[in-house]
């Protein structure tokens, strides 16, 4: 294909499933206070929301459902080139705010850490692999993250991996070889589990192919129920999906987290994923369901860098319950806040700014073709 003949229309994105906007909201959400109670409870047994990390596997069926959704029909036309930029501009302003939040918070924690054990040249290199997304897990002080500055990059890398591997192969194959890949997949979920006795995997160093499996099953089975029209009608709406998803974050840790978790991952989720493209949408909820979308990516990719100081806080401080309630709650709420600000004052700003000058680029260059 000509690239000089790329519409700029072809660069639009689709109406989206507000439902499944919600959702992602309530996902992010369980993520952020999942991380706050596991600086409480070291052992998720006592952890009222220990599987709330499970929430970054629905993340990647979302994400698998979506990129199909707004790609599968329009990627030939617009080209891999041009589908990388799309996704570079949608991801990676939040992916260098995550990684300049976590190197404040680093550099200036209140209430602990040690920036002065680290050379400078270390900190740099280390901030700098942040900003590029190249796992570098060598800070102590951050418990040996992939990404130092910013642990939630993690899943991002492999994102940006499952989209990689999208525009070169997965766009292209049949059905069938799509549930060959997703089967294969299953087999090396429950391969981790076995071996690591959970799905917890894939933010270090020792665990970072776990990341790789988490991402290749959820990615697929989401692109599958997408291509396969798996949409489940009911009337259960968002409260009833959103309860249903919130049940998965909820579930009793045990010792047969290396069965309930895949079960969760492999079909729990999938399923979840079918009833909330197939649920109708009540007018009045319609707005929360929208605002939760767009605050979920920036709230996954702000809050880690207080979660530190929230960790150093916690274990010097040692505050009662209620205290830490409130804390907690708190938080939760200023996070959300925080997370609205960088959107509109930086996300937002800065990907129309890009897409306005990538659309302007390909119009001109569309016009000295005709």
């Amino acid at each position: 294909m000509d690239k000089n003949n790329i519409a700029p229309s072809i660069l639009q994105t689709k109406q989206h499933f507000e439902i499944l906007d919600g959702l992602r909201g309530i996902a992010a959400l369980a993520v952020v206070t999942f991380h706050f109670m596991e600086w409480v409870y070291t052992d998720p047994s006592k952890n009222f929301i220990g599987h709330g990390f499970l929430a970054v596997d629905f993340f990647f069926c979302l994400s698998g459902f979506v990129i199909g959704y707004a790609y599968d029909d329009r990627i030939a036309k617009m080209g891999v080139l041009e589908f990388f930029k799309s996704r570079i501009i949608r991801l990676h302003p939040l992916v260098i705010a995550g990684s300049v939040l976590g190197l404040l918070a680093f550099l200036f924690d209140p209430f602990g850490g040690h920036p002065e054990l680290y050379s400078t040249g270390k900190i740099i290199l280390t901030f700098v692999c942040s900003v590029l997304l190249i796992p570098l897990p060598v800070i102590a002080d951050r418990g040996f993250n992939l990404f130092s500055f910013n642990a939630p990059s993690w899943s991002l890398f492999w994102e940006y991996v499952a989209n990689i591997v999208y525009a070169f192969v997965l766009y292209k194959i049949g059905r069938s070889y799509l549930l060959l890949l997703t089967i294969l997949s299953a087999v090396s979920i429950c391969f981790v589990s076995y071996r690591s006795g959970n799905l917890l995997g894939g933010w270090s160093g020792p665990t970072f192919w776990d990341g790789s499996a988490r991402i290749s099953y959820s990615f697929l089975a989401g692109l599958l129920i997408y291509r396969s029209n798996w949409i489940i009608k009911n009337k259960l709406g968002f409260i009833g999906v959103a309860l249903l998803l919130f049940l998965a974050f909820i579930m009793p840790s045990s010792k047969w987290n290396w069965l309930s978790e895949p079960f969760v991952v492999l079909f729990y989720f999938p399923l979840l994923l079918a009833l909330g493209a197939g649920a109708s949408l009540t007018p009045g909820l319609k707005k929360a369901c929208i605002f939760g979308g767009k605050i979920s990516y920036p709230l996954y990719m702000t809050h880690y860098a207080v979660l530190w100081m929230f960790g150093n806080y916690y274990t010097s401080h040692k505050p009662g319950t209620m205290q830490l309630a409130f804390i907690i709650i708190a938080g939760l709420i200023l996070l959300v806040g925080a997370a609205y600000l960088v959107m509109i004052i930086y996300d937002t700003p800065v990907r129309k700014y890009l897409n306005n000058k990538r659309s302007e680029r390909l119009a001109k260059r569309k016009a000295d073709g005709d």
